[in-house]
């Protein structure tokens, strides 16, 4: 499971021109999965993501975790993060997981962290516009086999 952290004042994701999802102080997901991805890689990431401590406290430390803060979850799957780009121009993405597989895990990751904080999230396998504004910027990557 790969997922990009995004420190964020705001963001919103759209479809077809019409706003499906949108958060304020909080994180953006960018979710991907790999075939050897299970309950224990998403157990791991909630865990990381709602704990993880990247905002800033009042001596503007990052010191501080998305549940101190109360802030709220923006999550869209992204398969393109298994993209291989080691031969040729073209990525492939035979490294991720199967939809089904990928769509699974990306219900149960979103249940997961709806239990600790407001979520919204993209459609899985839409072609989605994501915006944004990066706050500081601070952009982590999480990979659960990477423990």
């Amino acid at each position: 499971m790969k997922i990009v952290i995004q420190r964020v004042s705001e963001a919103s994701v759209a479809i077809e021109g019409e706003i499906v999802g949108a958060i304020q102080k909080g994180l953006l997901l960018l979710v991907g999965f790999g075939p050897e991805d299970g309950q224990e890689d998403v157990d791991y990431a909630v865990r990381k993501i709602t704990q993880m401590r990247i905002f800033s406290d009042a001596e503007d430390k990052m010191n501080l975790s998305l549940l101190d803060i109360k802030g709220s979850i923006l999550s869209i799957s992204q398969f393109t993060l298994f993209a291989n780009t080691k031969k040729g121009n073209r990525p492939a993405f035979t490294e991720a997981a199967k939809p089904e597989m990928a769509s699974q895990l990306y219900e149960q990751f979103n249940q997961a962290l709806s239990a600790f904080c407001p979520l919204e999230r993209g459609v899985f396998g839409a072609d989605m516009k994501v915006s944004l504004v990066n706050d500081g910027p601070v952009t982590i990557i999480l990979d659960t086999k990477n423990r």
